[in-house]
């Protein structure tokens, strides 16, 4: 904001402003650092005045990429379930290709630690499931562990049939909770 004032002048001329009033104020918005001249006259002659406005940078704005992730978001995007045949704890063929990507995305990532929760379908006891979920879980665990996984970045815990992926009472249903499932453990 630029605000002059002059005494006894018949004109004011701002240098890149033009004529002006002998007194006023006028907001101006400069790019750069600017200095602006003021050449008053009158009667008894002329005064000049000059003012500086720096500009200084803007500070850069911290801008978060939009695609990030969290790391729970990059954990499960790249370690995958694996599934159990019925009443079974035993690693499937299909569930080794899995585990030795998870294990890779693991060993890359060597503070990550993660939970293995075995889980059953719904057929079968409490006691008997809790039993199978863990076997299930430590079955996987055993295998990263195997592959160079650090034993204490896993913890096992056994769901049995308590918590289902799917409620449905049929064998598409039934495999999907047969598995273990990894998270992100904190």
């Amino acid at each position: 904001m630029l605000t002059w004032n002059t005494t006894n002048a018949a004109t004011a001329l701002i240098q890149g402003l033009g004529d002006v009033p002998t007194s006023g104020v006028k907001t101006v918005t400069p790019m750069s650092s600017t200095t602006y001249d003021l050449t008053a006259k009158g009667a008894g002659g002329s005064a000049e005045a000059s003012v500086r406005i720096t500009v200084n940078a803007a500070p850069p704005i911290a801008m978060t990429p939009i695609n990030s992730i969290s790391a729970e978001e990059e954990f499960k995007a790249n370690v995958d379930d694996i599934f159990f045949n019925y009443d079974k704890y035993e690693i499937r063929g299909d569930a080794q290709a899995t585990l030795a990507k998870d294990s890779k995305y693991l060993l890359s990532h060597p503070n990550a630690k993660n939970q293995i929760g075995g889980y059953c379908d719904e057929r079968g006891s409490n006691e008997y499931n809790l039993a199978l979920g863990q076997n299930r879980a430590d079955s996987a665990k055993k295998v990263l562990v195997d592959a160079d996984v650090s034993a204490s970045r896993i913890r096992v815990i056994s769901y049995g049939k308590e918590k289902p992926f799917c409620t449905e009472a049929r064998e598409a249903c039934w495999q999907k909770n047969r598995r273990t499932g990894f998270t992100l453990d904190r």
